[in-house]
């Protein structure tokens, strides 16, 4: 008959794809690849089932799934698209698999000393997506809701760290320290004290904002070469940018009331998270850093103003 003529049996069909019979059957049975049947009862197949069946045998051999194939295959979607959403999952699976690897690695490498509290430590922090997101919500919890959600967003950039997609066991530690540092509720009260102060005292926290970031940049290149807190303009930027939205004048006086504002700031246990932020990050010059910098700067210079005012008054009793 020419119909037959034109069409394949099922075992001409599986040597010109190199798909197995079996396979084929269970392909028509799904709907995947269509056939009709011969007088005998036989399936056939035309030229289009050859090139449709190639495409289902590439895109399987792949990894991807009969889900995405039937879409292409409808017309759904690309085989760009498909590939790029397969590729997007297995990046997922990599890196959950790179921070499992490192965590080992870290209980690993620990002393049996510290072994058991590595263990702890880690079992909390067993994915390094969670924990960013931990992170972010303790900033949220302790910046008051009146903070612009663009401030937020830029704040939380510079303060939670992207987990590496192949991370070290040093960074996935510094991460579940950092997770730990989150949960602490002395610290969340505190610094949750300090940004209603603000919101009481700061006119325009978005301009406070920039003028802070504008300090820590110029503070940057001295916090690199590993220098001294102390006195120079990049103090002098950091207090007038306060000043400025607090209705105050850079003056001694005025710096003293600073130096208490930021207390929080200056906590260990925000001079730990700031270490970790680094080296989680994998850079030793975050913002935070120079940050804490300028807050190490303002109380030296304090205290320098404090030791000159005091040595003026010996000097005046001893006249």
């Amino acid at each position: 008959m020419p119909f037959l003529d034109e069409t394949f049996g099922i075992g001409d069909l599986a040597r010109l794809t190199g798909v197995p019979v079996r396979t084929i059957r269970f392909y028509c049975d799904e709907g995947i690849v269509g056939s009709v049947r011969s007088a005998g009862g036989h399936r056939r197949f035309d030229r289009a089932a050859v090139e449709r069946l190639g495409l289902v045998r590439r895109l399987r051999g792949l990894g991807l799934g009969l889900a995405s194939v039937r879409q292409v295959l409808d017309g759904e979607r690309s085989v760009a698209e498909v590939v790029a959403a397969e590729r997007a999952v297995l990046d997922g699976r990599i890196a959950e698999l790179a921070w499992r690897r490192a965590s080992l690695c870290a209980v690993e490498e620990a002393g049996p000393a510290d072994r058991a509290g590595r263990l702890e430590l880690l079992a909390a922090a067993r994915d390094g997506g969670a924990v960013r997101e931990a992170l972010i919500g303790f900033w949220r919890r302790t910046m008051v809701a009146s903070a612009a959600e663009a401030m937020l967003d830029v704040f939380v950039a510079m303060a939670v760290p992207e987990p590496p997609a192949d991370p070290t066991p040093l960074q996935v530690l510094a991460f579940a320290e950092l997770l730990v540092l989150a949960g602490d509720r002395g610290l969340t009260r505190e610094l949750l004290a300090m940004a209603r102060s603000n919101a009481e005292l700061v006119s325009d926290e978005a301009e406070l904002m920039k003028g802070i970031g504008e300090a820590c940049g110029l503070a940057q290149p001295a916090v690199r070469a590993g220098e001294a807190p102390r006195a120079g303009v990049e103090l002098d930027r950091f207090v007038a940018a306060h000043a400025s939205v607090r209705g105050g004048r850079d003056t001694p006086g005025f710096r003293r009331e600073l130096l208490e504002h930021v207390a929080a700031d200056r906590d260990p246990r925000m001079r730990r998270y700031w270490r970790l932020v680094a080296e989680a990050g994998g850079d030793p010059v975050t913002l935070g850093a120079s940050h804490l910098w300028l807050t190490d700067s303002l109380a030296r210079s304090v205290g320098a103003a404090r030791s000159v005012g005091a040595a003026g008054a010996a000097g005046e009793g001893g006249g």
